[in-house]
């Protein structure tokens, strides 16, 4: 069965069938064809102890499982829809309120910022305004998530680490390590800086999806 078509940069088909069941954002239809079945989901296939988790680090969002036969058209508020494949059992960390429809074969997780650069990431949370917590899908299928502007895909390597705006960071997906740095001088304290006092660096092996924007959702 065909994956994920991207309809116009801010709506995307999904085809629905046998073994092939999703999970959507709640109030993000736009439009579908077929015999399609909709129900809320508070799970979102995590389990119930997992869905209480999520709740507790603040990663919940309201989600629909969806089923039957047919496609559906999803897109949410204007914000560009960007696709994500994942495969040989990636993993791939964004937050919730960017997911907008994701293969119900991906495994849901929520992942303290602390086990992905300690204090740091503690920080990190906290600059970027995401919190503690964060989201993770695992295994081989396909995800969209919401953005302001698109995203640009940055690949990461070992011999190529990546800098980004925390603000501007998207998601990330591989074997990457991650760390706030700062460059706040006497310039900085004073205002007569960039601006551009912390960054987020990424290190190892992945790609970073990061946005034209310092916009959350």
């Amino acid at each position: 069965m065909p994956g994920y078509q991207s309809i116009t940069s801010k709506m995307v088909r999904v085809p629905i069938g046998p073994g092939q069941e999703v999970y959507s954002r709640r109030g993000a239809m736009l439009a579908y064809t077929g015999r399609v079945h909709f129900a809320p989901s508070t799970t979102a296939g995590q389990g119930i102890a997992g869905a209480l988790g999520r709740a507790v680090a603040g990663e919940r969002t309201e989600m629909m499982h969806v089923t039957g036969q047919g496609s559906v058209m999803f897109g949410k508020a204007g914000l560009h829809v960007t696709v994500v494949e994942l495969s040989g059992g990636d993993t791939l960390y964004v937050e919730a309120d960017r997911l907008l429809v994701h293969d119900a074969s991906l495994r849901v997780g929520t992942m303290f910022l602390g086990e992905q650069g300690g204090i740091g990431g503690v920080i990190r949370g906290a600059v970027s305004g995401q919190g503690l917590f964060t989201t993770t899908l695992t295994g081989d299928g396909s995800c969209a998530l919401l953005t302001h502007g698109g995203v640009m895909e940055m690949p990461v390597t070992p011999q190529r680490p990546v800098h980004v705006d925390p603000q501007a960071y998207v998601a990330h997906r591989g074997r990457l390590q991650n760390k706030l740095t700062t460059a706040v001088g006497l310039r900085d304290l004073i205002g007569r800086g960039s601006g551009e006092a912390f960054q987020l660096q990424l290190v190892g092996d992945g790609v970073v999806y990061v946005q034209p924007s310092e916009r959350k959702i």
